[in-house]
């Protein structure tokens, strides 16, 4: 558990999600091959008929039943999404040593796009006078517009003036020693890790778009729906996960909160305290 970002450290192996995301994909896999004669008889993943059966036939309405989990499935702890404080991310954006870094952590904080999908972002992408990038979702492969902050797009400006344009065709980012190439998702992750190494934290890219959805869901001005249109979840729940209060972003209120004075009773005129005291106690 890293001290200062209360976040814990990757362990060994593969965490439970991925573990159980792969058993569904290789399940589905073979399942798909066995409807049509073209694959194994027995699916090597195991499964339960009772609970599949169940869950199927389920309406929406009704709360989901409550099964034991199928063999090699592990169980998944429900945590809070992790985002960044705001003098972490102060902290954070202050190590950076070029424009170019400072724009892509600017544009990951403001538009909560992924890192992949950043990564691809090429000239005819951008829109200087709507504010906007264009990126290839991950999910379904299409083109989609995403607002930034002005900031961005003045670190971008920045950056392009000092290091020069892309070709056509190719990414924005791009490597700076040697000769330009376009900039991978390691050589980013890369770039994260020594500023990690500097402050003694362990934050990750994901949580960039972590911090991006927190502080949109926080905001009064901007509806759950708009917080979902943008960070283009397929689900409203997912979005609903974003609502969860901070401790950190609660100190103010808690400060106040505890200097806060007792309330002290009264009691309407013409009542004696010494009656009251006999019948209610001290």
């Amino acid at each position: 558990m890293n001290l200062k970002t209360g976040k814990p450290s990757l362990r060994d192996g593969y965490a439970p999600s991925t573990i159980n995301h792969n058993l569904s994909v290789i399940s589905g896999f073979y399942a798909f091959h066995a409807r049509f004669g073209a694959g194994p008889v027995v699916n090597p993943v195991p499964t339960t008929s009772g609970r599949r059966q169940a869950l199927a036939h389920r309406s929406p309405l009704e709360p989901a039943p409550v099964f034991r989990r199928g063999r090699l499935r592990q169980k998944v702890p429900v945590q809070a999404p992790r985002s960044m404080p705001d003098h972490l991310w102060d902290e954070l954006f202050a190590g950076m040593a070029c424009d170019r870094d400072r724009a892509l952590l600017e544009f990951y904080v403001s538009s909560g796009a992924r890192a992949s999908e950043l990564l691809g972002v090429g000239l005819d992408d951008i829109d200087w006078s709507g504010q906007l990038i264009h990126v290839i979702s991950k999910g379904t492969r299409i083109r989609q517009p995403l607002p930034a902050s002005p900031n961005s797009f003045r670190y971008l400006g920045s950056y392009l003036a000092t290091d020069g344009l892309p070709d056509p065709g190719q990414p924005v980012w791009r490597t700076r020693r040697g000769d330009p190439r376009p900039l991978t998702y390691w050589a980013t992750r890369r770039i994260l890790q020594r500023a990690n190494d500097k402050f003694g934290t362990n934050w990750t890219l994901h949580d960039a778009r972590h911090t991006a959805a927190v502080r949109m869901a926080g905001d009064e001005r901007l509806t759950l729906a708009e917080v979902q249109t943008i960070l283009r979840h397929a689900h409203l729940d997912t979005t609903g996960r974003y609502l969860t209060a901070r401790v950190e972003d609660m100190h103010d209120k808690l400060q106040e909160h505890y200097t806060k004075p007792r309330p002290q009773r009264t009691f309407a005129a013409g009542y004696d305290p010494e009656d009251i005291k006999a019948v209610f106690g001290a």
